[in-house]
């Protein structure tokens, strides 16, 4: 979450909680969903919007989105990110306009740059005919004044991928096919038209059906609820309210670190680029925008989410995995059939808070020292973190890791700039370690406090951790039991 929408995040977390509640007593039915819908509207004057009738309309999609559905039967039913159309109604459906700066000069230097004949003098400005900007820019890089403005959608500008249109109508639009599900336009919108499919359902009525449902929480977990809240707390939560156990993902970070480092040393013989393999926005962007890069330069190494959810069923295949994370993109991953194995659902922090207060549960301190991953695996979560993990194995190993070249992108445009060199030939690093989030996983589009609080608080939790090296750290698990690779090959 971020701090300036925190109405809206209240506002769908709440129908969260109650979709959870109805949820754990087995009565979420259609007639129980819709006296849902009127208790928290109940009219007859709007709380938000125009009328009731619209914003009953916005909270029946969004229970939807809720149980897992997409909002309407008219959105598409794969993508994660899906578009509330309804609450998608107050922005400027002009990107140009003319502000009062106007000074309907003589010249017409505004009128004399476009090319569509989409400006004309008004009554007292000029006016531009939003059917036929073509949004190029030229008038208002001519205008003397600057009096035309550019009023660009916060979800279109937060989009790194220009996944985001809009119909005739204004409302908005994501293309599926350029979409990376990074979730970066859901806390964007100021009307919070935008948000997620959601498996809180499916989780809970597996609890209740008695299945072995275990956790398994990010790295950048650490810090999100404070300084006293450790993993050992988090764990206890999530057993207290039915989960079989917990794991720490940071685990994972150490086996992807580990299988990751041995393809390193051979790129690095070969003189072959390679990206990492951890952020599955940053794969969706190489998948759908680089399909040539994605085949030739991206690690073969799974996950740390993939290959803990392996672990796990190599364990127990009748066990269902859940990943808790700051992340909307590893929704997407949890739904690659690509990937055997891997995390049968993802759910963002704040829908595991609206869960818990489903059960009226917080967390709380524990002095249980528990900890599964090296403080490598455990820095997965920010910018660096992987590469200096996989740089770690390498010298764990006795390889020299003095000349290696590495370029660290945080952000959308930072690893669409990697890609488009990478692309071009023109790429002067070996390795590309691409999160698209700013910050890394610690600045993800769910976190549940800001980046500051969370790098504040992790700095204390990872001071507590032990010093264990991260091969040495996996000798305890049988790594050779497991495929670490995407294609679900085994080593040898």
């Amino acid at each position: 979450m971020v701090t300036n929408d925190k109405g809206i995040v209240r506002f769908k977390h709440d129908i969260m909680e109650q979709v959870c509640t109805l949820a754990w007593e087995g009565e979420l039915t259609p007639e129980n969903k819709e006296k849902l819908v009127f208790q928290i509207i109940p009219g007859p004057v709007p709380q938000y919007r125009c009328c009731v009738y619209k914003e009953r309309e916005i909270v029946r999609q969004r229970i939807r989105l809720a149980c897992a559905q997409a909002p309407s039967d008219s959105a598409d039913p794969d993508n994660i990110v899906q578009v509330i159309s309804p609450a998608c109604d107050e922005c400027p459906i002009s990107a140009y306009s003319v502000s009062d700066s106007c000074r309907f000069c003589l010249g017409r230097p505004c009128i004399n740059s476009c090319k569509f004949g989409a400006i004309s003098p008004g009554e007292i400005r000029m006016h531009i005919d939003s059917k036929k900007c073509r949004e190029c820019g030229k008038c208002a890089a001519a205008c003397p004044y600057g009096a035309i403005v550019h009023s660009e959608r916060p979800c279109k500008k937060a989009c790194p991928v220009g996944a985001i249109t809009y119909d005739e109508y204004g409302y908005c639009v994501i293309d599926t096919n350029k979409c990376i599900n990074c979730g970066h336009c859901i806390h964007s919108c100021p009307f919070g038209a935008i948000g997620s499919k959601t498996y809180l359902v499916d989780i809970i009525n597996a609890i209740r059906s008695g299945k072995k449902v275990v956790a398994m929480c990010a790295p950048a977990t650490e810090g999100q609820f404070g300084e006293d809240i450790t993993m050992a707390s988090i764990r206890n939560a999530l057993m207290e309210m039915g989960f079989a156990d917990m794991v720490e993902v940071g685990l994972g970070g150490d086996m992807t670190a580990a299988y990751e480092s041995l393809e390193w040393s051979e790129a690095l013989k070969e003189g072959r680029k390679m990206t990492t393999s951890c952020c599955p926005a940053f794969i969706n962007m190489l998948r759908q925008h680089f399909p040539e890069q994605f085949r030739e330069n991206m690690s073969s190494t799974v996950s740390p989410m993939c290959a803990v959810s392996r672990y796990l069923k190599y364990r127990d295949p009748e066990c269902v995995t859940v990943f808790i994370g700051p992340c909307i993109a590893k929704k997407s991953e949890a739904g690659d059939k690509t990937l055997q194995g891997n995390a049968d659902y993802v759910i963002t922090y704040g829908e595991l808070r609206a869960m818990m207060r489903s059960r009226n549960m917080e967390f709380k301190p524990v002095s249980d020292p528990y900890q599964e991953a090296s403080i490598f695996g455990k820095r997965f979560a920010t910018s660096g973190g992987v590469a200096g993990a996989v740089i770690e194995c390498m010298q764990e190993r006795g390889e020299d890791t003095e000349g290696i070249r590495l370029l660290r992108c945080a952000g959308g445009s930072e690893c669409k700039k990697a890609l488009l060199l990478l692309k071009a030939g023109k790429l002067t690093e070996d390795f590309i370690e691409g999160m698209i989030c700013p910050g890394g996983c610690v600045g993800g589009p769910s976190r549940h406090k800001t980046e500051a609080e969370v790098t504040k608080a992790r700095a204390k939790l990872l001071s507590a951790a032990d010093e264990r090296k991260v091969l040495k750290n996996l000798e305890q698990y049988p790594m050779d039991s497991f495929s670490m690779f995407r294609d679900g090959s085994l080593p040898g």
